[in-house]
């Protein structure tokens, strides 16, 4: 699935400059209806050729490749007021693509699209705004396109007179930002395209690390004798239990699946996308785990209404089979809510994070497999029952040690909300010592030095509970470093970038510039190659390489003696002073933020749009040597500079 993925981005790129000089399959106009003096209805028209479709408003993320929703935005002005939000003349169809594997809405023919407004206080208005949308064919798709729009409506002199305030906010640029813009001429090929499915993979495998803490939990654990004794007693063959408990851990893991797809269509698949980046999504997320510890530290439960339990006991109890067993695995599951929750909770944010539409799904289905597992074993070996500790005070502590664990994976989203705006609330050095805080506490809680309501007294500390304080102990000294500067790479898909760090002891005296133009001229004025880096706030494998590569004694010196730093955040939210219009494929592309700008000049000079992407360029703009993608090899990383440098000097 991923080759035909990335076999389809390349065949994309190469085709964008043909469709370019070609005649645009969709064309559109723009009318606006009189409703009363001072109410309209403005209408968007979009007429597509024969054999091919624009997307539907909501769209499903497909990994490594982007996916563009038809969206119509009108520029705020002074009086208007939108009413309600665009309505499309009909329901986008689904499609089933057979290249991508997946459900995808489209129009085709025609359709039309209108909003409704109103003026308060004001005569007329300028209606103006854009269009950007997605053409493709069953094998083909034009650059995403952006199309501008400008209607009056009402009182001429009026809208006139609102059409100044309106075009002080963009600066045309004719798209010529210089020669250093210019495209790459060629295929400069990439080095080491990373084509596995990890992100994929991690949430599984997080999921079912999540399933079999949530058998240490009060909710659970002392369901496991009970569940399996019974399925030993009411089966009197135990090849029927073993067939038994089977069906339960099956039907455990469908019901959990069921509920991460509904996860999905209730967020909706376009929406997936935008939680790795946006400041409501990851502030929400960040606020639901702090709720989530809070619970598990004993202020209160989750559960759900008592009389759900009852119905489906009841329901268990009436029926028999197969059915009977799937409504006790559904009894299971919501008397267990308390407690798994707050995990489920944890996994779903962080499986919608990735922006990954199979995410909540593939996430469910390994926390599934980790909580059903072990009853299904206990069933085939019964005498394991034996060995298994008694319900305790040790449950609690469970809950206790996972509410650690969530306020610690909490601070991730507020960081990534944090970096995207600009606030700086979240420094790397805030990060850590507030890490460093929890490490030490959770270490006091299991030596028994700290205690909440729900805890049995400690008169002494647990050879357990000492041996496993080792592990937040000795990682908050590890940690302590890291408000100086140290890399810290364990932390590496966590923490902010080292540039967020106020007080560095460990970097060396060298300048990164996060300005395109501004390194470029001081790498010219320097005689020195430039080291482009195309990265993002919520860029996990970003800061995997920052970590994990640049920071390494073989590359370091390498990047900060041999090389101009430049460093460009894709999803910089920081607005420009005036927006930028650019002629991008034929279109009007307007650039709001630095975050645009950088995203304009990689898909516009390199003809690609993922991230990390790094490139060695000569202080023409040229590339040095083919550009290269994520891997964590540091040897190749080295290689790939030296030959870079090499090239330079000749």
């Amino acid at each position: 699935m991923k080759k035909t993925v990335m076999s389809i981005v390349m065949m994309v790129a190469g085709i964008c400059a043909a469709f370019a000089q070609m005649p645009q399959p969709v064309s559109w106009t723009t009318d606006v209806e009189t409703v009363s003096d001072t109410e309209g209805v403005i209408t968007w028209t979009a007429s597509i050729e024969e054999g091919y479709h624009i997307y539907g408003a909501e769209m499903p993320e497909i990994k490594d490749m982007p996916t563009y929703p038809t969206t119509i935005k009108v520029t705020p002005v002074a009086g208007l007021e939108l009413i309600g939000g665009v309505e499309p003349s009909a329901p986008a169809s689904t499609h089933y693509d057979s290249v991508m594997e997946i459900e995808l809405p489209w129009w085709e023919g025609k359709v039309s699209f209108t909003q409704r407004f109103r003026l308060n206080g004001v005569k007329g208005v300028d209606l103006a705004g854009t269009i950007e949308y997605m053409a493709c064919t069953a094998t083909a798709c034009t650059p995403p396109m952006t199309e501008t729009f400008s209607k009056i409506f009402g009182d001429e002199a009026s809208a006139a007179a609102s059409r100044p305030a309106a075009e002080e906010t963009a600066a045309a640029v004719s798209g010529d930002m210089g020669a250093l813009w210019e495209p790459v001429d060629g295929n400069i090929g990439t080095v080491a395209i990373d084509t596995n499915n990890s992100s994929l993979w991690s949430i599984f495998i997080l999921g079912f690390l999540g399933g079999l803490l949530a058998l240490l939990t009060p909710c659970v654990w002392p369901m496991i004798p009970m569940t399996v004794s019974f399925f030993l007693k009411t089966s009197k063959v135990r090849s029927k239990a073993i067939t038994n408990a089977i069906t339960y851990g099956v039907s455990i893991v469908v019901i959990f699946v069921t509920l991460g797809l509904a996860i999905t269509l209730l967020f909706g698949a376009s929406k997936l996308n935008e939680l790795s980046t946006s400041a409501v999504f990851n502030l929400i997320f960040f606020a639901l785990l702090v709720v989530f510890a809070i619970s598990f530290f004993g202020a209160f439960d989750i559960k759900l209404p008592s009389k759900w339990s009852n119905a489906i006991d009841s329901k268990a109890e009436s029926t028999s089979g197969v059915l009977s067993i799937f409504f006790m695995a559904f009894t299971l599951v919501l008397v267990s809510f308390s407690c798994t929750g707050p995990i489920i909770g944890t996994l779903l944010v962080e499986a919608a994070s990735q922006g990954n539409i199979t995410g909540p799904a593939i996430g469910m289905a390994g926390f599934a497999l980790g909580l059903a597992l072990p009853f299904a074993m206990f069933a085939i070996f019964p005498s394991f029952l034996q060995s298994m500790p008694k319900s305790g005070g040790w449950l609690n502590s469970v809950k206790v040690v996972l509410g650690f664990i969530e306020l610690i994976l909490s601070l991730k989203f507020l960081s990534v909300a944090d970096l995207a705006y600009g606030w700086r609330l979240l420094d790397r050095e805030v990060f850590i010592s507030i890490w460093i805080v929890l490490f030490l506490l959770l270490g006091f809680y299991l030596i028994g030095k700290l205690r909440f309501s729900h805890d049995s007294p400690a008169p002494h500390t647990s050879v357990l509970g000492f041996f496993l304080a080792i592990v937040p102990f000795s990682f908050a000294v590890y940690l302590l470093p890291g408000l100086w500067g140290a890399p810290l790479k364990i932390t590496s898909a966590f923490a902010p970038p080292l540039a967020t760090q106020d007080f560095n002891l460990y970097g060396g005296e060298y300048r990164e510039f996060d300005d395109f133009d501004e390194g470029m001229a001081y790498a010219a004025e320097a005689g020195k190659p430039v080291f482009l880096d195309f990265t993002g706030y919520g860029c996990v494998n970003c800061r995997k390489m920052e970590m994990a590569v640049f920071d390494t004694p073989e590359v370091r010196p390498l990047l900060e003696n041999d090389f101009v730093i430049i460093r460009l955040y894709v999803d910089e939210k920081k607005r420009l002073p005036q927006p930028i219009n650019v002629e991008e494929n034929g279109r009007t592309v307007t650039l709001n933020t630095y975050g645009d700008k950088w995203s304009y000049l990689q898909r516009h000079k390199f003809n690609i749009n993922s991230q990390p992407y790094y490139v060695l360029l000569d202080e023409n703009g040229l590339p040095l040597v083919p550009p290269r993608d994520y891997n964590e090899s540091v040897p190749e990383f080295v290689e790939w500079l030296n030959t870079g440098s090499a090239e330079y000097k000749k």
